[in-house]
């Protein structure tokens, strides 16, 4: 694939969907970490101050609502709210299907912080039938999981009359797609825009057995929001200190756990504290891998690069010994979550294979990503 373009500071690839990229080969997340250091944080503070000062005068049962799975970044988002903007929250938790246990430990954490929290499951066996329809059709099976993470903190946002809606970080920041809707500023209204929402969730009513009653947990009112005078912002907008390791060492002090005796092999990559609630994760990001060439390892390396705890080369290292793995175990998972046998899985996969593969005289598959590091 002659168009491949590989980041000239970290080595994040230009397959990634919505990416931008300089006319001197940075990528948006690095051109943002550049921004960082150019942004008044004072400013920034004083306008989340005026958006919160407006939030309180509301006198509203609560203040903001907060999406969260008890993961480092919501935990997080969640303390800060409290602690540091004098916010009361509500916490709302979308529990994905097959919960692992270390997020049922890391949730109840966050419970157990002194928060008032709604859990919110949409119905199992849609939920089933919504994923096998986003894997064979996107090869994106958490697409639809999305969805409704998305919405519930907005869902409930309108139906309480609560002022704010805090999300977490904005992806045209932190991994620079910014060339989506959801854009590089602080309005998280917006997140329907996100690469993987944009489309909307009425291509499900062409599912046998599933309505439009069905599918409430999976969008939200823009309009009925804004005609309430509802906010939503991207907590990391206003925030220097937003890193993704940074926000596991804050967390960690309120308890948070990452993944212990892990294997890199297994999950592809080499950290142990991000995706934690769902093993459905590790089967989507080698499916990333197979589409776009990269996977979670990638991601990881770029932004240890980005905060200068990895060189270029320790990173390009990492990315060819672990991106793209994941255990049988876990793929063995999914298809008897989707009801599927492993060669249909493995047919299915082939259709999205990307071009940046090229066959090595048909007996293996060539990544030409890495032939640019």
């Amino acid at each position: 694939m002659s168009n491949v373009k590989i980041c000239a500071k970290c080595i994040q690839p230009n397959t990634r969907p919505g990416i931008y990229f300089s006319q001197e080969s940075i990528c948006g997340a690095c051109l943002w970490e550049e921004e960082k250091n150019k942004i008044n944080w004072n400013e920034r503070m004083k306008e989340l101050k005026g958006i919160i000062e407006i939030a309180k005068n509301k006198k509203a049962d609560y203040d903001c609502v907060i999406g969260v799975s008890g993961g480092k970044d919501s935990t997080k988002q969640a303390i800060t709210a409290r602690d540091a903007l004098g916010l009361k929250c509500l916490l709302v938790n979308y529990q994905p299907e097959n919960i692992t246990d270390i997020g049922v430990e890391n949730m109840e954490n966050l419970k157990q912080n002194g928060f008032d929290v709604l859990s919110i499951r949409p119905n199992p066996k849609i939920m089933q039938k919504l994923v096998k329809y986003d894997f064979f059709n996107y090869l994106n099976p958490v697409k639809a999981t999305e969805f409704s993470l998305y919405s519930s903190a907005y869902i409930i946002a309108e139906k309480f009359n609560i002022p704010l809606v805090i999300q977490g970080e904005n992806p045209g920041l932190t991994v620079g797609t910014s060339l989506t809707g959801v854009g590089k500023d602080s309005d998280a209204l917006k997140a329907y825009q996100l690469q993987t929402l944009s489309k909307g969730f009425n291509e499900y009513l062409e599912i046998d057995g599933i309505s439009e009653k069905d599918l409430f947990l999976f969008h939200y009112d823009v309009k009925k929001l804004i005609a309430q005078n509802t906010k939503g912002i991207w907590l990391q907008y206003f925030l220097k200190e937003w890193t993704y390791r940074g926000n596991a060492e804050f967390s960690s002090k309120y308890g948070f756990k990452g993944r212990e005796n892990f294997k890199p092999e297994d999950i592809g990559t080499y950290i142990g504290f991000g995706s934690l609630d769902s093993d459905l994760v590790h089967v989507n990001q080698m499916l990333k891998f197979i589409k776009f060439g990269f996977g979670f390892c990638m991601d990881h390396v770029c932004y240890d690069i980005r905060e200068n705890i990895l060189s270029r080369s320790e990173a390009i290292k990492l990315v060819k010994e672990y991106d793209g793995q994941c255990s049988e175990d876990y793929i063995q998972k999914f298809c008897n979550y989707i009801s599927i046998s492993k060669d249909e899985f493995w047919s299915t996969v082939e259709k999205f294979r990307g071009s940046m593969w090229i066959s090595n005289s048909g007996k293996k598959w060539h990544n030409t990503v890495w032939d640019h590091f």
